[in-house]
């Protein structure tokens, strides 16, 4: 089957791209090995950033710059005023909040925060302020970046593209042919519910697979140690909470960070990264969990954690490699032969990445064969099924009112 375009790795990078390429008019095809968005895009907070974190040394630094015009765009999606229509992707909240704990330099991370941004932070009176941050010190701001929820943002695309997402074996069910390094004549898939297997014989090939992409590199040929991993040890909490979407700042870096959504049994759940996040990866579960109670005393004072239980999750944000390991500015990209390695580097820059792509991937021509007629071929192919929040995976949640207790999810 000859094919525009072949994506392997179904998160919020390849399914954006599939959607514009599939409105170009190209014939693409989407394989996901595991579940969609699986890893990095499932496990993210959801916000749609427009460079607050970047701007809390009072610079616009290039990171800033990169991404301040995302919010307008994703809000455009969302509201269905813009392709890829969003509108049944669930948004948690239309705005996060901005608050400081009692320290000085606190107070000079809001004062950064306001430089730059296509979405400054609006002050809030105190009759203005959630009831969750009625006890907070000094200013509280409003600031208009939108959270979704990511497993329904994938559930969307998934469904609005069910026709062009493939299931595949990665162990044993797939094999490229090469013509040199980096040039893929035909990606061969076999999977066990199949009598026969696929032959796909792809004009480009992209990896957006996030983690997998160092992988997927060797098997076209292509040198591995492009990619870099930046871990994050991220917390859970669930019980009596009240919803809540926002950064606690703290000079030059987001102390915390809080988003909000109801799990299965309809309890709140909080996801906290944020520094919090990033200084977790070398501690244990309970001491990390230890830590985060003692956090959110401080930064919120008058929240009764007394009933809310505790849960950990480790994720690597994957991106492509830079001096010293530091954080990309920007959506990045490698093209070599027909073969392009995309990372998106945070949630917000999907829109931005499959643009990139767009740009230096070539309209189709001379198609011999329509998307309807490879539709009908693939109709008894499996289809992956989009990957559960974190708080539905976790296994293990702890009460810190009798320390040390393991408790199995519900």
């Amino acid at each position: 089957m000859d094919c525009d375009v072949v994506i392997f790795g179904g998160g919020a990078a390849g399914l954006w791209l599939l959607d514009e390429l599939t409105r170009r008019g190209d014939r693409a095809l989407l394989l996901e090995a595991g579940q969609l968005g699986q890893g990095q895009t499932v496990a993210s907070q959801g916000i749609l950033h427009g460079g607050l974190k970047y701007t809390l040394q009072g610079l616009l630094t290039p990171a800033a710059r990169e991404i301040r015009d995302m919010p307008e765009i994703w809000r455009q999606c969302l509201a269905g005023r813009r392709n890829p229509n969003l509108q049944d992707t669930h948004v948690r909240s239309q705005h996060c909040y901005l608050w400081r704990s009692d320290t000085l330099r606190s107070r000079l991370g809001m004062i950064g925060a306001k430089v730059g941004l296509q979405v400054a932070p609006q002050e809030l009176s105190d009759a203005d302020r959630p009831a969750a941050l009625a006890g907070c010190p000094g200013t509280v701001a409003r600031l208009e970046e939108q959270v979704i929820s990511p497993a329904s943002f994938l559930a969307d695309l998934a469904r609005q593209h069910h026709d062009r997402i493939l299931a595949i074996d990665s162990r044993e069910g797939v094999q490229l042919t090469l013509s040199a390094p980096g040039q893929v004549t035909a990606i061969n898939l076999t999977h066990p519910d199949q009598p026969a297997p696929l032959q796909l014989r792809p004009r480009q090939v992209v990896l957006t697979a996030g983690a997998g992409n160092d992988a997927l590199r060797v098997q076209c040929g292509l040198p591995a140690g492009k990619m870099q991993r930046r871990p994050l040890h991220m917390v859970l909490a669930r019980g009596p909470l009240p919803l809540l979407h926002g950064h606690c700042v703290d000079g030059a870096r987001t102390r915390v960070t809080i988003t909000s959504d109801h799990d299965q049994a309809g309890r709140t759940v909080w996801q906290l990264g944020g520094q919090l996040a990033e200084d977790g990866v070398s501690c244990d579960e309970l001491n990390l969990l230890h830590r985060a109670h003692a956090e959110f005393t401080a930064v919120l004072p008058g929240i009764d954690l007394s009933r809310v239980e505790w849960s950990t999750y480790r994720v690597d944000r994957a991106e492509q490699a830079s001096p010293r390991g530091s954080r990309p500015d920007t959506a990045t990209l490698i093209h070599e032969g027909n073969v392009t390695t995309a990372w998106p580097t945070k949630l917000a820059l999907a829109p931005q990445l499959a643009r990139m792509l767009i740009e230096c991937l070539p309209a189709a021509t001379n198609q011999t064969e329509t998307t309807a007629t490879m539709a009908a071929k693939l109709a008894g192919w499996p289809r992956p099924e989009v990957a559960l929040p974190p708080w539905e995976s976790a296994r293990n949640w702890i009460s810190l009112t009798e320390p040390g207790t393991l408790r199995r999810a519900a």
